[in-house]
């Protein structure tokens, strides 16, 4: 119940008061599975996409080590980050590639509504 009220009220936000701000992603990560000799391969790539708030971590987040100053936040309902396949949830995972960046944390609201996602550029 919270999780619905805090999806539908940052939707509302994304639609209207932050939607100047608000930027479509792409992401992906190659899994390794079995061989398959028809592609000669044994990855696989999982692509989501969604769309969030990219914004800076707070200075006295930045500790020099595992946040940098030039790191950035990406803020998005976890209701809106879907697989390109078939539209499914997806969650982010740590060294993901998104958008020419690498996801090097990933967090959630105690709802479960949102996640939070430092990124680096490689």
């Amino acid at each position: 119940m919270i999780r619905d009220k805090v999806q539908s009220k940052v939707a509302k936000a994304f639609d209207s008061k932050l939607a100047d701000a608000v930027r479509p992603f792409a992401g992906q990560r190659e899994v390794v599975g079995e061989y398959d000799p028809t592609t000669g391969t044994s990855t696989t790539v999982v692509a989501y996409s969604g769309r969030g708030v990219f914004g800076s971590f707070r200075r006295e987040e930045i500790d020099g080590q595992h946040i940098l100053s030039t790191d950035e936040k990406l803020t998005v309902l976890q209701s809106e980050l879907t697989l390109d396949s078939d539209d499914s949830p997806a969650t982010p995972q740590v060294d993901d590639e998104l958008d020419g960046k690498t996801v090097k944390s990933v967090g959630q609201d105690p709802a479960s509504a949102t996640w939070t996602i430092g990124l680096r550029r490689t």
